[in-house]
């Protein structure tokens, strides 16, 4: 299809909202200092008492719905999904359990997880936050010190080169050496379930620092480097090799290039499923809520965060932000809950870039783009453009979870995670579109 189908969905719903107190959100844009490790001091949310329980009760269908919930028992059986199967359907306006399958087993969620990051990082950072590279000077060397902005271009670096030899020519200098200061995090682990053999295809070493995304072992150097050969073509030599070191306390800022919106960072992480800018949203997130920003504590924020807005934390574990964990557990009830949150009118002003970013059936550049044989079955196809939806994939887990509008004209939310089909997973993939499509209604 040469066009992007156009979005999907629509806030201008009349429901309940699901919001943090005003306390919560005062304290949740702002560093904290947490006296125990993986608490964070968020004022009291309006949602101390448990919101998503009443989900479960048994509540009469309409037609539409009943028809949904009656296909699905059916179409769930499909041999493609094998026999570990997590799925929920929510009505969006109601909150009521349209149809549940093991909806609290929980199962390893792939890139649904990222909709947890996203949901933390919004919130404790905000939407307008900004991630700031800077160039230094001092005692004859220039480093460029990373700021944990994973989408910083050659461009941006060309940028900033012309503005620091400007500064630098103007003093009288013409030689430098450059270092990079990516200081901000620690050195580069493996999460808990990651392999090295992820790198650097699936994910790169986390650093604070890297240019057009380049998968590289040091992005760090990589875009020190860049950054030499940038500096050399505006006539200032650079002696010496690109080395690591840390920005002095007296050097003098000489440029600097600021992201774009975190808003804008999450849709395309989402679009895409960019487990790179998940990682360093999960670092950014946990030093913004005053924790090191580590695997484990940025995990741990994402949980005080999910928390607090209500969600249901029961048999929920994650040991990274993309999803790449093997020892990742969510079951779908708790990604339907992040979805439900995210969709609340009253959350969007703050997380309006989770479903505005999520993936829309049959839209090319995306997960779920025809490049990637979603939604191109007889079963499917009728959803084009009609199903917004987190796409995850991993070795024996593959997940579908979002938004559509049904045939009685009501939005669902709903969450499918399977994990260990024999069956090829180009094949499980169809299944689960088709699922979607029967929460549609198009596939009646």
């Amino acid at each position: 299809m040469s066009n992007p189908p156009s979005p999907v969905h629509s806030t201008g719903r009349h429901r309940k909202a699901r919001t943090l107190s005003p306390a919560f959100r005062r304290v949740a844009v702002v560093a904290v200092t947490a006296p125990v490790a993986g608490t964070i001091l968020f004022g009291t949310t309006a949602f101390a008492a448990g919101n998503t329980a009443s989900r479960t009760a048994a509540t009469a269908l309409d037609p539409a719905e009943q028809t949904i919930a009656d296909n699905l028992d059916t179409r769930v059986q499909d041999t493609r999904l094998g026999s570990t199967l997590s799925g929920v359907v929510i009505d969006a306006t109601s909150r009521n359990v349209v149809w549940g399958h093991d909806a609290t087993t929980a199962l390893m969620p792939a890139s649904n997880t990222k909709l947890g990051t996203a949901t933390a990082a919004l919130t404790v950072l905000g939407p307008d936050h900004r991630f700031t590279t800077k160039a230094v000077y001092g005692n004859g060397t220039l480093t460029l010190v990373g700021g944990g902005d994973r989408t910083l271009t050659s461009a941006d670096l060309t940028t900033m080169a012309k503005t620091a030899v400007a500064g630098l020519k103007s003093a009288g200098l013409t030689s430098v050496k450059v270092r990079v200061d990516d200081s901000l995090f620690p050195e580069p682990t493996l999460a808990t379930g990651w392999n090295d053999g992820y790198y650097p295809d699936s994910v790169t070493p986390v650093r604070a620092l890297v240019v057009d995304g380049d998968q590289v072992t040091d992005t760090s150097l990589d875009a020190g480097q860049t950054f030499a050969k940038l500096l050399a073509q505006q006539g200032v030599t650079v002696t010496g090799a690109v080395a690591h070191g840390t920005a002095g306390t007296g050097d003098v800022p000489v440029a600097e290039h600021r992201s774009d919106t975190l808003s804008t960072i999450v849709k395309h992480m989402l679009k895409v499923s960019d487990n790179d800018i998940a990682e360093t949203l999960l670092r950014m997130t946990a030093i913004g809520a005053g924790h090191q920003p580590t695997f484990e504590d940025g995990a741990a924020v994402v949980r005080e965060v999910l928390g607090r807005y209500g969600v249901s934390l029961d048999n929920y574990e994650i040991h990274d932000g993309s999803g790449l964990s093997r020892a990742n557990r969510i079951p779908a009830r708790t990604i339907a809950d992040i979805l439900d949150v995210a969709d609340s009118p009253g959350n969007a002003q703050t997380l309006s870039a989770i479903i505005d970013g999520l993936p829309v059936a049959g839209e090319a550049g995306s997960t779920l783009g025809p490049e990637w044989g979603r939604f191109d079955t007889a079963d499917s196809q009728c959803a084009v453009g009609k199903v917004q939806a987190k796409t995850g994939t991993l070795t024996g887990a593959i997940a579908l979870s979002g938004l559509t509008r049904a045939e009685d004209g009501r939005w669902k939310i709903f969450s499918f995670i399977e994990n260990n089909s024999t069956a090829d997973p180009a094949a499980t993939k169809d299944a689960l579109d088709g699922l979607a499509a029967t929460v549609n209604g198009c596939w009646a």
